[in-house]
């Protein structure tokens, strides 16, 4: 039988917003899985500054990136629509411009707009309505011309070093202490910017400010004094489901792999490099916070803290992300400021897509028809659709709903699904036998889908999808995207 259990619902978490905008700090680090903090109660990690936004603030306890890889996470961020509506169905280019996105409206609105870090966007220099950037996009370059503003920076001060002199790649499940200055490491330099940026900030309009910090993505190369934090602590062993003995053979014998057990040994040492990356991106972020305290604007501006998905760092034999399981696709989001009361834990599901309609909220900003979000601070909804094209191999691809509590798996490849009790296995560590609330979820699934047409759902049933469909009709086809598009 199904669980009753109840949905709390957003009125006990608001208060009226001040009748003055409120400058708007959108934090956002990149592949941080939820339950890596302090305040989701890992004790084994040092997460204080997050701690503290969530003791402020409200902590959202089933909070998800629907389609959980970079880009088409930061499209949701972007637009504040679901993947179906933005486009963008797995890993993919971002459009070039959609008919929303949160920078250009917020400039609309009246914010200056700013944005420091991680974009991920292609064109890389497109600032889709912001006034100014200083990227971070690691060795990204999709152009001859592009260059970082970091990697630019990094030349002018250590011109004779390299910056990826520490050798571990940009998915690689391995891990070492960051072997330059701690000075030079890209979460420090991202940090550096958003603090000159408060301490120096004179506009007469708001601040919109977006600080994207690219860790703790791999490299996980945390400084040396914050991989000895964890070389002896006690943090979780990973853990495999009854279900997920396929995933043990190594699927290549090179560091990025995405499924396969290097044993104990090496899943450790990635966890201690994931956590060093995890409490040093935390430490920095807090220097951003305490610049705003010291310009007096700590209690006058929204905050809003979330990174685009998780990181699986071995769980089921799993590494890296795209995948529907909770290290992947549950994500941290706390609010702290006006409207958010103190030291609250929501349990409604919410997404990433979510966040751009929390903004404009406060801002006093209509929020467009085409946003499929809510305010996060208003939401309420029974569950949150996800889902991601093939990623890796053809065997991963899929679509999911959860609730936070239940949590049904379509695996398009075949059609094999899958139901998780998170309750009473919060890590799926075995598939749920319950008929009916199978049922129930199924055909959930078949009425989200059923719009899409006979390719998803046809004569009432869920059709395997063994092809992959990228990009959903929604994409904006613009110069440079129709052509991707294509592929």
């Amino acid at each position: 039988m199904i669980s009753r259990r109840t949905l709390l619902t957003a009125p006990a978490y608001i208060r009226a917003f001040s009748t003055s905008k409120p400058h708007l700090l959108l934090l956002m680090s990149d592949q941080h899985r939820a339950d890596w903090m302090g305040c989701d109660g890992n004790s084994a990690v040092s997460t204080p500054n997050l701690d503290a936004l969530a003791r402020e603030g409200v902590r959202f306890r089933h909070a998800f990136s629907s389609t959980p890889t970079c880009t088409p996470a930061r499209a949701g961020l972007l637009t504040g629509m679901s993947p179906w509506r933005h486009g963008m169905l797995g890993y993919g280019k971002v459009a070039e411009k959609y008919p929303v996105e949160a920078p250009r409206i917020l400039r609309e609105a009246g914010y200056h707009t700013t944005g420091i870090g991680k974009m991920h966007w292609s064109p890389q220099r497109n600032l889709h309505g912001f006034h100014q950037t200083l990227l971070d996009e690691s060795g990204r370059v999709e152009s001859p011309d592009f260059k970082s503003d970091y990697r630019a920076w990094f030349a002018s001060e250590a011109p004779n070093l390299n910056p990826d002199a520490t050798g571990i790649g940009w998915n690689d499940n391995t891990a070492k202490p960051y072997v330059l200055p701690e000075r030079l490491h890209p979460t420090t330099w991202t940090a550096d910017c958003a603090v000159r940026f408060l301490e120096s900030y004179q506009q007469a309009q708001p601040f919109f400010l977006k600080v994207s910090f690219a860790r703790p993505h791999s490299p996980y190369d945390p400084p040396q004094r914050f991989w000895d934090r964890y070389t002896e602590a006690r943090l979780p062993e990973a853990v495999a489901g009854q279900w997920a003995a396929g995933n043990k053979p190594r699927n290549s014998n090179r560091d990025d792999i995405w499924h396969g057990d290097v044993g104990q040994a090496l899943t450790r040492r990635a966890r201690v490099g994931y956590s060093g990356s995890v409490s040093f991106m935390d430490e920095q972020l807090g220097r951003v916070t305490e610049a705003l305290r010291k310009r007096g604007w700590l209690d006058e501006t929204l905050i809003v803290y979330l990174s685009d998905h998780g990181d699986m760092t071995g769980d089921h034999y799993l590494w890296r992300k795209s995948y529907a399981y909770q290290a992947s696709a549950r994500i941290p989001m706390i609010v702290r400021g006006p409207g958010a009361a103190k030291g609250a834990v929501n349990d409604v599901p919410v997404e990433i897509r979510d966040v751009l309609p929390t903004l404009l909220t406060a801002a006093g900003a209509s929020v467009p028809a085409a946003c499929d979000g809510q305010s996060l601070l208003q939401a309420k909804r029974p569950w949150i659709d996800m889902e991601h094209d093939v990623c890796y191999d053809k065997s991963n691809h899929w679509t999911a709903l959860t609730d936070g509590q239940w949590k049904y798996i379509y695996h398009a490849f075949d059609g094999r699904e899958q139901l998780f009790d998170l309750v009473n296995d919060p890590h799926e560590l075995r598939e749920s036998t319950d008929a009916e609330a199978l049922r129930l979820w199924r055909s959930r699934m078949t009425t989200h889908l059923e719009p899409r047409g006979e390719r998803w759902v046809r004569g009432g049933k869920l059709m395997p999808r063994p092809a992959s469909m990228l990009y959903s009709p929604n994409y904006p086809a613009t110069t440079s995207s129709a052509a991707s598009a294509e592929k």
